[in-house]
């Protein structure tokens, strides 16, 4: 390894713990300040407009992006745009969050007056708490660092990093208070790997007529007949009522067959097995794999709560989802 090479690895490590220790130099900020921050996000009736400029820009996006996904209504608003005809974005109900490590930023110190007028109210995230920004919000958290991990002290990034940790905290601080799930965590992420370790068997499950199902009297060439056609390698057996009394799988019909010369004169209900392993709808797909690999079948029956059959799931049906 060259000088060159042991020069960079130690700028890098550097580097590093430099936006390290302006994330940890926040800890300590966090008192009555960020809890008012806090007050005003979840009491909020309208929108929450995030706003900054630059890298500080890039930062809002994120925090924005960030509070959308997790239940709270949130949009990125351009400083500039805003005071050149987007100041119809902001409305009385909404809280805007404006993000200036200097506090000066011309664009969103021209905002201010336009933002009072409207009523909005305002929280500032700022490394200069006294500046313009940080004396006219209703709030301002302070996010300033000792030094940018940038070697000429100038490119925003340990401030950038500190504003961006800062804003996770309070996204999530918020959404435990607004006691967010993780069901509606899963509805607001559909597509992605997060939304295929949240899918609902609901969403992966046979329904109507691509269901097996047969009722309890149903002669066994009509129950090959079910099976074979919905290529499930089993069909729900029902009772009178249509509620779920049993299945019958590829296994109960070779078992059937090992010991029963006369297979084709039985009935659904003889040759099912009792106690069908069941979940409800609203389960999460990787749960519903969980109790497949445990039980060690390939199909699990889908009920709502009086017993009804809503579905099926097949191990198959989860692996095309690209779940495992």
């Amino acid at each position: 390894m060259n000088a060159d090479t042991t020069s960079a690895l130690e700028l890098a490590r550097k580097v590093l713990r430099t936006e390290a220790d302006a994330i940890a130099g926040l800890i300590d900020r966090i008192g009555d300040e960020f809890e008012r921050a806090l007050d005003l996000l979840y009491e909020c009736r309208g929108r929450v407009i995030v706003t900054g400029m630059g890298k500080s820009g890039i930062i809002c996006r994120k925090i924005a992006a960030t509070l959308s996904s997790t239940g709270t209504s949130a949009w990125f608003l351009h400083p500039a745009e805003a005071i050149h005809g987007d100041l119809g974005a902001i409305r009385e109900d909404d809280v805007v969050v404006a993000l200036s490590h200097s506090g000066e930023t011309e664009e969103l110190v021209r905002l201010l007056e336009s933002i009072r007028r409207i009523g909005a109210r305002l929280v500032a995230l700022t490394g200069s708490p006294s500046s313009t920004l940080g004396r006219a919000a209703d709030v301002t958290l302070d996010c300033s660092v000792a030094e940018e991990a940038c070697p000429m002290n100038l490119v925003p990034t340990a401030s950038t990093t500190a504003a961006l940790a800062l804003g996770d905290a309070l996204a999530m601080t918020l959404l435990v208070r607004k006691g967010f799930k993780e069901e509606q965590f899963a509805s607001f992420h559909p597509g992605g790997k997060l939304g295929r370790r949240l899918l609902r068997v609901e969403n992966a499950m046979h329904t109507g007529d691509a269901a097996p199902i047969v009722r309890r009297d149903t002669r066994m060439p009509d129950v090959i007949h079910e099976m074979s056609s919905k290529r499930l390698g089993m069909t729900c057996v029902v009772d009178d009522a249509l509620r779920l009394v049993g299945v019958v799988t590829d296994g109960d019909l070779r078992r059937l067959m090992s010991r029963t010369p006369d297979v084709l004169s039985k009935t659904a209900g003889e040759a099912m097995t009792r106690g069908a392993v069941t979940i409800p709808k609203h389960l999460l797909a990787v749960e519903a794999l969980k109790i497949m690999e445990t039980r060690k079948i390939t199909s699990i029956v889908v009920i709502d709560a009086q017993g009804f059959v809503e579905g099926v799931v097949h191990l198959h049906d989860l692996w095309r989802t690209q779940m495992v």
